[in-house]
């Protein structure tokens, strides 16, 4: 990076170099968290450090400081189940989970390079796909912290049909994930499958070191040993009362950033030996400090070429992460930025710490997720007949077109004009538009792209995200953080929908509930939601052109 505000701390095994636009307020900010022995406390699992209002919660969410420690008795027990299932044919790991339950073992599995399929949707085809695949070589890991996440739920039991159906006993397929004494362990347990339990007082997007991360990795034969390894190396620089110290320097710089306006955080890619690890920590900072009508959004780009990187806005953090990703030749057009160069075990602690440190900065509670449940409760409505079904403003060709009140002009019928109407909402200077697309994220990938054309269109920050995952992911600021963000969702139907067993609705139905749910949530708040539904997946070629 270039300029005299950029300075580097490093370490055994890590390195960051950062970049501040007020340098008297980040020196300040970090001085105050070395004086109040922040690091320390959270180290010490301190449940005072965000407030009486945040203490009950807190105090039941530090579990995560020391897991780098605590979790090695799990190595064993992982290695000799994925022994016992190579033994026997079984190669092929399939990971039902949503959140952070499913993202941290995604980018685990790719960063060590082995083979992890991730089974986080509710989309009919995508569901299909993987309970046709090669059964009689399939083991599935289902994780569910709560036990009673809808989505697992549904796709435990559609692998327990198709199991049968080929005449496999799930019993020795099966491997279960979950908190002691949830329903899911009841169940599981009643079933005979094998049950790992996860420490409670970890919650979910802070759970990378836990049974949640290391038991799908493990049986997808990731070296989960060396990611504790890593982990442990900078548990000593992170739990320092030191201005050195890089988690209290990171998250420093997030919330003086925020507090000063760039209350965005491009995250780039770049090249990084972690593949997936944006969308990790998009779950960790946004989930974790959107509240309150305040927070930090991540933005997930793929280069350092990529919109919202270059060109910025003065909104925005920019932001590297992974060995050598340093950028040199860009200048924060908000002054504010970072690297963070460390292996990956060292990467998941220093960020966990980073956002602990900034949601008590910020004056949030770090720990709680207080509007998700409305997306889910609106959901649950619509699949019991309660809420009300709607109606398109009108029909485009393959595309139903609807948008919650008071924004889209009277007479507008157009897919191109629906779209102007609703980038025409956009707040020149801080807002930002989420696209939110509940379709095949495998087979319709393409459509990402729409993320960087449209972030060329607005000139500002875009964000893309995968419908339902995004729910347990940045769900929770576009409701509690700023009223900001304006909403494009994507919808459509499958070639085929798929029964969810024992179930009174098919899993497009229930796509359909969380889709039309969010988004009522999100209009009930004042937010501007265009939803553009295609008729077949074939008309996405079409609807990627209206967006450019």
């Amino acid at each position: 990076m270039t300029g005299s505000a950029w300075n580097a701390v490093s370490g055994d095994g890590f390195a960051l170099t950062f970049g501040y636009a007020d340098e008297a307020a980040y020196a300040a900010t970090v001085e105050a968290l070395v004086a109040d022995g922040v690091a320390s406390r959270i180290a010490g699992r301190d449940a005072t450090l965000w407030g009486p209002e945040a203490e009950e919660e807190s105090g039941k969410r530090l579990g995560w400081v020391d897991l780098s420690v605590r979790s090695r008795a799990l190595v064993s027990d992982i290695a000799a189940v994925e022994v016992q299932l190579r033994q026997r044919g079984v190669f092929r790991v399939v990971l039902c989970g949503m959140g952070g339950s499913s993202l941290a073992p995604e980018v685990i599995c790719a960063a060590d390079g082995v083979e992890l399929e991730v089974l986080d949707s509710s989309d009919p085809d995508f569901v299909r796909k993987a309970v046709e695949g090669k059964l009689d070589e399939t083991v599935v890991v289902v994780s569910s912290k709560s036990g009673g996440t809808v989505e697992t739920d549904s796709q435990r039991r559609a692998f327990e049909r198709a199991f049968r159906d080929v005449g496999i006993d799930p019993c020795g397929r099966i491997v279960v994930v979950t908190d002691p004494g949830s329903p899911l362990e009841a169940s599981a347990r009643e079933a005979g499958y094998r049950v790992f339990l996860a420490d409670p007082e970890v919650g979910g997007r802070y759970s990378a070191l836990t049974a949640f991360g290391l038991v799908p990795s493990g049986l997808a034969n990731a070296n989960i040993a060396t990611l504790l390894d890593e982990a442990e190396a900078i548990r000593p620089a992170l739990e320092a009362d030191s201005p050195d110290n890089p988690g209290l320097r990171l998250g420093a710089l997030l919330a003086a950033a925020n507090l000063a306006g760039a209350d965005k955080m491009v995250l780039a890619n770049a090249g990084s030996s972690f593949p997936g690890f944006g969308d990790w920590a998009e779950q960790l900072v946004a989930e974790s400090t959107g509240k309150n009508g305040r927070g930090i959004l991540p933005v997930v780009v793929d280069a350092l070429d990529s919109p919202n990187f270059v060109p910025s806005t003065p909104d925005e953090v920019l932001v590297t992460f992974g060995p050598g990703q340093v950028f040199d030749t860009v200048r924060p057009a908000s002054g504010w930025g970072a690297t963070v160069d460390a292996p990956l075990g060292a990467q998941m602690l220093l960020w966990e710490y980073a956002t602990a440190v900034a949601g008590r900065i910020l004056g949030i509670n770090p720990f709680d997720q207080p509007d998700v449940e409305s997306a889910k409760s609106a959901a649950r409505e619509m699949l019991d007949g309660g809420g009300e079904q709607p109606t398109p403003v009108f029909v485009d060709g393959p595309v139903a077109v609807y948008a919650s009140p008071g924004w889209l002009p009277d007479g507008t019928a157009t897919v191109t004009d629906a779209v102007a109407a609703l980038l025409g909402t956009l707040d020149a200077d801080h807002g930002y538009l989420a696209v939110q697309a509940y379709l095949d994220r495998h087979r319709d990938a393409a459509l990402a792209g729409t993320r960087d054309t449209l972030a060329v269109r607005t000139g500002r920050p875009v964000t893309f995200g995968w419908g339902p995952r995004f729910l347990h992911s940045t769900g929770q600021y576009h409701k509690g953080g700023p009223d900001t963000g304006v909403y494009l969702q994507v919808t459509g139907q499958p070639v085929a929908d798929l029964a969810v067993p024992d179930r009174p609705f098919t899993f497009h139905e229930f796509l359909t509930a969380q889709a039309v749910g969010d988004g009522k949530v999100l209009a009930d708040k004042g937010r501007p939601v265009l939803r553009l539904h295609v008729s077949t997946p074939a008309d996405l070629d079409g609807l990627r052109a209206e967006l450019a």
